[in-house]
């Protein structure tokens, strides 16, 4: 009889044991996060391997790359960043994975030029490593051509993941330098991404093995200017399927987004180009930033596996909207 006390603490003592090996292994789901600040760049590892670098100096607008997915794979365009034969040369400020935008007081942010703007990097407010989440979170000018700041951009990065699927989560706030800022209405912009050459749609010889699927149910060419919630651009990488999807937030302006999601490989979520995308009168899309105020943009970017229903996108969709 005394040894029934002994047996039960023994038990609650298994209990315990198990409970919390069952905890570590939830919190750990998600990989280390390792934000390693270098020369003109800031690397992101998950669990050791990289997953991106943050690209800043010597460039006329900050870009990640290389965006790494799940199983080691790289995502997006190696071309124009590094030489590569078997890509396409085109749209040369098309560099991995950006924001930027065509129309900025009518100062052009999305492409090259001398008569173009720059977005030039200002400081790090944070750079954090962490057991589940890394931080990049950057402060930018928006330049114009003259030398003027028409924006200050405070750019909120989150990287997150594990062997499985990889996760970037962006936070954007733009607020006007002095006087009031307008947002054009163009297609040329504005969260983007260039995907892996082989992933695409179409290719310069013909139809590719990409697809695209948006919330809606629209596919490939049809989702172009279409409104969504989430889009998926999927495909081949070597023998794998993977795909990158870009959530909007419900919270952003004009939510759910258009996109600017093309057969060659641009993908990109724009609020702004009702004349493009709905045939509406020019300037339909303008957003004015007025002195003193500021506009915050959202978004997450899901890198995985499989196609859009094998990497359940709308579900982890949803776990996105109900978290944020």
């Amino acid at each position: 009889m005394k040894t029934e006390p002994r047996k039960n603490f023994i038990s609650k003592i298994s209990q315990f044991v198990c409970f919390f090996g069952i905890l570590l292994f939830i919190c750990k789901s998600n990989g280390d996060v390792t934000i390693t600040n270098q020369s003109g760049k800031v690397s992101v590892f998950v669990n050791g391997n990289l997953f991106t670098e943050y690209i800043f100096t010597n460039t006329p607008r900050p870009f990640l790359y290389p965006v790494i997915g799940p199983g080691g794979l790289k995502l997006t365009r190696d071309w124009p960043i590094v030489e590569s034969s078997f890509e396409e040369h085109d749209h040369p400020h098309h560099k991995s994975l950006w924001f930027a935008h065509g129309d900025v007081n009518g100062v052009d942010f999305w492409t090259d030029g001398p008569n173009k703007g720059k977005i030039v990097h200002d400081s790090f407010i944070l750079l954090q490593s962490g057991s589940s989440v890394g931080i990049i979170h950057a402060k930018n000018n928006w330049i114009s051509p003259r030398g003027e700041i028409i924006l200050i951009e405070d750019r909120l990065m989150k990287f997150h993941g594990d062997n499985k699927a990889r996760f970037i989560d962006f936070e954007i706030t733009l607020r006007p330098a002095a006087s009031d800022v307008v947002l054009g209405d163009t297609k040329e912009g504005t969260m983007a991404i260039r995907i892996a050459e082989s992933m695409r749609l179409r290719t310069k010889s013909g139809l590719g093995k990409g697809h695209i699927v948006n919330s809606s149910g629209v596919k490939d060419d049809l989702a172009w200017g279409k409104r969504a919630d989430w889009c998926d651009y999927y495909g081949p990488v070597g023998s794998n399927i993977v795909g990158i999807a870009i959530f909007d937030h419900p919270k952003n302006p004009r939510h759910p987004t258009w996109w600017h999601v093309r057969d060659y490989g641009l993908f990109a979520a724009n609020p702004f180009g009702m004349h493009d995308f709905e045939k509406a009168p020019p300037n339909a899309g303008n957003l004015k930033i007025k002195s003193g105020e500021s506009v915050t943009f959202r978004y997450r970017f899901y890198f995985h596996n499989g196609n859009t229903d094998e990497a359940e996108v709308a579900k982890y969709y949803e776990q996105y909207t109900n978290k944020n």
